[in-house]
Parts: C-alpha cells; sequence; structure tokens
C-alpha cells in the first residue's frame, strides 16, 4: 500500500474528566496534540485532519501548519466527530480513515500504517491492533481493555475484565492481548456505525467497538509491529510522558 491509499484523523477535545487540557500540555517543547501530529505525518497518509470542538485548540494547531477542521461540542465519542469530518469531506466509500487518538504522543507511525495495510487487503469494514498481555496487573485493570480473537485474527470480544479466563490458573496472562486503540474504517462503513443506537453491550463495558460486534460486523484485530507506548490520561501519565520526551 502506498501513501495515498488513507487519511488520518485525530479527533481533539480540550476537556478531558482526569486531565482537563492534556491535549495542549508541554512535552519537552512541544505540545501532545503536536507530537501526535508530527508521528502521523511520518506515516505518510494522505491527508491529516485534526477535528476538534475548541477554539483554543485548533488556533494552536493552525500555528503549526496542521489542517484543523471545528466540530460540534456535543460529540460523545471521537468516533462521532470524527464521522462529521467525513460528512463535510469529500470522501469515498471504500477510503481508509485511520483514527489516531489525540493522547498519544509516541505513537508509533508503523502501526498507523499497518492498521492502514490490514485493512486495506481484509474483507472487513474496521481493524485494529492488540499487544500481549505483559504482567498480571494489566489483566485485572479495567483501564487496559483486553481482546480475544478467533482463528482469523478477527475479535470474538472485547472486555475491561480479564479474558480468556484461566479456570486452574487465575494469574496465568497465556494467551490474553490488550487491545490498541488505533482504528482503521471504510468511510462508508464508519457512518453507517455512528447512526446505530449504542447496544448493551456497549454501554456495560464503555466500549462503543463492541457495537459492531453486536451488529453481526467483523473486527479484524492483528498483532502490533511494535508495542504501545505511554498515552496521557492522567497527570501521572504526564509526568511519565516527560520523563520519555
Amino acid at each position: 500500500m502506498n501513501n495515498q491509499d488513507f487519511h488520518v484523523i485525530i479527533p481533539a477535545r480540550y476537556e478531558s474528566t482526569r486531565l482537563p487540557g492534556k491535549l495542549l500540555k508541554d512535552l519537552a517543547g512541544q505540545t501532545v496534540i503536536e507530537r501526535v501530529y508530527r508521528q502521523a505525518l511520518q506515516a505518510q497518509p494522505k491527508s491529516i485532519i485534526i477535528a476538534t470542538d475548541s477554539e483554543q485548540i485548533a488556533d494552536h494547531v493552525s500555528s503549526f501548519g496542521a489542517e484543523v477542521m471545528m466540530t460540534a461540542k456535543e460529540h460523545p465519542t471521537g468516533t462521532d466527530r470524527i464521522a462529521e469530518v467525513i460528512a463535510k469531506k469529500n470522501y469515498a466509500e471504500e477510503d481508509i480513515i485511520v483514527n489516531v487518538q489525540g493522547d498519544e504522543p509516541f505513537i508509533a507511525p508503523a502501526l498507523i500504517t499497518q492498521v492502514a495495510t490490514i485493512l486495506h487487503s481484509a474483507e472487513v469494514p474496521m481493524a485494529t491492533l492488540c499487544w500481549p498481555i505483559e504482567h498480571i496487573e494489566q489483566l485485572h485493570s479495567p483501564h487496559i481493555v483486553k481482546v480475544v480473537r478467533d482463528k482469523f485474527n478477527q475479535a470474538l470480544y472485547f472486555s475491561r475484565s480479564p479474558i480468556p479466563a484461566h479456570r486452574d490458573d487465575s494469574e496465568s496472562i497465556i494467551g490474553a492481548f490488550r487491545h490498541i486503540g488505533l482504528y482503521a474504517y471504510r468511510a462508508g462503513f464508519l457512518q453507517q456505525f455512528v447512526s446505530w443506537p449504542a447496544c448493551s453491550l456497549e454501554n456495560c463495558e464503555a466500549l462503543e467497538q463492541l457495537r459492531v460486534l453486536w451488529a453481526g460486523y467483523k473486527i479484524r484485530v492483528d498483532v502490533a509491529c511494535a508495542p504501545p507506548r505511554q498515552d496521557i490520561n492522567t497527570h501521572e501519565d504526564l509526568q511519565l510522558a516527560r520523563l520519555m520526551a
């Protein structure tokens, strides 16, 4: 796949429950959102748009030369924000859109290319990535989403609970994978997805990708070609990121 085959959209909300304004926090001379943008640039997509509901973020994004689009404040998720961009832009239904989270300042460009390439070759409407669980605390943390796949690398289920649960050894992490929150969608499918009501499993787990499985569609989940790195959700995360920057 060449660099003309996918687009990146970065949803960028100013408000955050655990760390308000986190995307504008400084990391060694650059903000979190600028670092995300510059990592995405290295994946060489056809285009990158930062979608925000904040004039402050929009002004900052414009200052470092990125394309920005203002979106409604009422969107419940970044996916809904991306769907608004798709509705306003002239994307074809089969265009591949990669959702890069705005709080991933160290995301490997290879992961962005990988998830887009998967969708380019797979007959599914959506693709994402996973990584082996590395210690038991990750398995039991509700903040780390786990995924179970079938033999075709298609998702069977995502959960905040430990899955698979080893009946005879509750401390085993064999075969356990954490989900990496990086998605590729076909533009037409994403427009359909956001029109569906949330399903009961999604409401239970607070995981919107379960809406796709509930509706009977497939999500391809491959093991990432590089490990996930520090994202920014809390002040503690920010301090760790500053040590890494």
